[in-house]
């Protein structure tokens, strides 16, 4: 990505006013027995490199007759006196300014907007945000669900190879390989840390908002002190409310077609778009705070969305709708604005990219990659990977490259309409996708979706979509192999338990008209934390959910103006935790 002509002269002299003041601040406080600074002390890193070869303060003052590192500043009147001064003098000259950071995150998202060029929504503040930065066209998530896929963006690293791949983990343990959560790695480097929001979702610990990060809002920092700071925007997670100010007709949004277009499911959509402009205001206001504050040319701001759209083939599935994500960087005088980039990228290297630019380096190298780098302008795959989604069991993983995609299902028995009571509880255009099935009338693309199984890989030709022709057949090849070794060499992909599986745990067929009502009515005779919910499809018989439709309608075409609480189509009551079987 192009950038500013200043940016590299620029970036050295800030890391050598950093090494600078680190040795400095050492000479100061060192004790009579300190001949040398400690290591973390002699280099300092940048996007650039390191510089180890800068002439650390403590040898400069040696120069100084009388003064050395063991001098006993007790016996001594005028050389500290004159270091001190020196200090004070080098200190004020070389204020810490290193870059701010605002990661902005939306929650359940696609890069449904207007920068984007989604049809009937209009997002005027993301897409000035865009303008003044850069827009990536291809970035993804490495899960395509809330709490996955915010455990690797909190570390680095993809979920599955820090144990936090399961949605709504019960037996949440520490990382693994001495990683640290980067808000940890930021603030050991001097940045105040804070949340602006309250919702940290990590399936690991520490995982609350006052053990990751410091405060709640940037103010709290200290005069000088640089702040990494995080905000999220839960407005794009169902319910979604409507926009009075700028409502939008159905018909001049577009639905992809694997989903039917009916008024039910345009009405829908149309009001995820509108919850979307509502948040685009939101987005505005904290952007026009670092204006206001006279922050904006110091901080990097980072908006992306924390997986994909939460519609039914989106969110907690591996499809694009699951894990492709909006991403846009604003970086005032080092990239330059109005880019967009046609590179692979991920919600993992936005890690690498914030620490490199804030000088610091981990002790363990994560797995996502700088933007800045070579690696990710010549990158070649991305990939993913999806487990349990609450209590509903399935494992997937991902692999896609520019212009084919193959997903691998370890759970080909189990359907992907499966029972989530979160999914019927929060998505009208699952009973309408389920009555039309089960009445025949969905075009075969869209059935394809409520299948009873699923097969064993799923190919594309993201072009031609789908690739099932033996033409195919080196490509297939050629993406097995990438995505095994992926799984065995960077995630230690641990695969599917027996327990996991369930088999033989269930009764064969559903007894009951809805599988939600018999889940209520079981929790104390099986460990769904264990084995999950039953597999059994459909959930509902036909009946069951033209009544869960009704249900939905005057919500979905309520007006722009009317408040309406979202209808309650499922049990409610939070399942009883159970220990965890050895």
């Amino acid at each position: 990505m192009p950038l500013r002509n200043h940016t590299f002269a620029t970036a050295r002299e800030d890391a050598q006013r950093a090494s600078l003041r680190s040795h400095a601040l050492w000479a100061f406080i060192a004790k009579p027995d300190e001949t040398s600074p400690p290591k973390e002390v002699a280099t300092v890193a940048t996007p650039f490199g390191r510089f180890p070869g800068i002439v650390p303060l403590y040898r400069f003052l040696s120069g100084i007759p009388g003064y050395s590192p063991a001098f006993n500043r007790v016996q001594s009147r005028t050389v500290p006196c004159l270091i001190a001064v020196f200090l004070f003098a080098v200190l004020g000259a070389f204020a810490d300014d290193r870059p701010n950071i605002l990661w902005i995150t939306i929650e359940d998202w696609s890069p449904d907007l207007s920068c984007y060029g989604t049809k009937g929504i209009q997002t005027p503040h993301v897409d000035k945000l865009a303008s003044e930065g850069i827009r990536y066209q291809w970035a993804f998530t490495t899960s395509p669900v809330c709490s996955t896929s915010r455990s690797a963006m909190m570390t680095g690293f993809h979920q599955n190879y820090i144990g936090a791949n399961q949605h709504r983990e019960h037996n949440k343990a520490p990382l693994p390989y001495g990683i640290k959560p980067v808000p940890h790695l930021f603030r050991e480097a001097g940045y105040h840390t804070s949340l602006l929001s309250w919702k940290t979702d990590c399936n690991f610990t520490p995982n609350t908002r006052s053990e990751l990060f410091e405060g709640g809002a940037w103010k709290e920092r200290k005069p000088g002190q640089p702040f990494f700071a995080r905000v999220t925007f839960g407005g794009t997670h169902r319910s979604w409310n409507r926009d009075p100010e700028r409502p939008i007709d159905p018909n001049d949004v577009e639905l992809p077609p694997y989903y039917p277009d009916t008024p039910f499911v345009r009405r829908d959509w149309a009001n995820g778009l509108e919850q979307m402009q509502l948040v685009d205001r939101e987005v505005g206001e904290i952007l026009k705070r670092l204006d206001d504050e006279g922050l904006r040319d110091n901080t990097i701001v980072f908006f992306i969305g924390d997986h994909g759209r939460c519609h039914i083939r989106g969110k907690q599935f591996l499809y694009d709708g699951g894990i492709r994500i909006p991403m846009i960087m604003r970086w005032p005088g080092k990239v330059e604005p109005g880019q967009v980039s046609e590179n692979l990228v991920m919600s993992i290297d936005i890690c690498q990219t914030i620490l490199e630019a804030a000088g610091i380096e981990p002790s363990v190298p994560l797995h996502g990659r700088s933007l800045f780098s070579d690696e990710v302008k010549n990158r070649k795959y991305v990939f993913a990977a999806r487990d349990k989604m609450d209590e509903t069991h399935d494992a997937m993983r991902a692999i896609r490259s520019k212009d084919h995609k193959l997903i691998l299902n370890l759970m080909p028995e189990r359907p992907w309409c499966q029972y989530n009571r979160y999914k019927e509880g929060a998505y009208p255009v699952l009973a309408e996708m389920n009555i039309l099935n089960l009445q025949g009338k969905l075009t075969p693309e869209q059935a394809a979706f409520m299948a009873p199984s699923k097969p064993d890989i799923e190919l594309f030709d993201l072009q031609k979509d789908p690739a099932n022709d033996p033409a195919y057949a080196e490509v297939k090849a050629e993406l097995l192999a990438e995505l095994e070794k992926w799984r065995k060499e960077v995630i230690h992909d641990k695969g599917v338990t027996k327990d996991f599986r369930a088999e033989g745990i269930f009764p064969e067929t559903n007894p009951v008209s809805v599988l939600d009502d018999w889940a209520e009515a079981n929790v104390a005779n099986y460990d769904f934390n264990l084995y999950g919910w039953p597999a059994w499809y459909p959930t509902r018989n036909l009946e069951e959910w033209e009544k869960a439709r009704k249900t939905w309608e005057p919500w979905v075409f309520r007006s722009p103006t009317e408040k309406m609480a979202r209808p309650n189509v499922v049990h409610t009551k939070k399942m009883k935790k159970k220990a965890k079987k050895h």
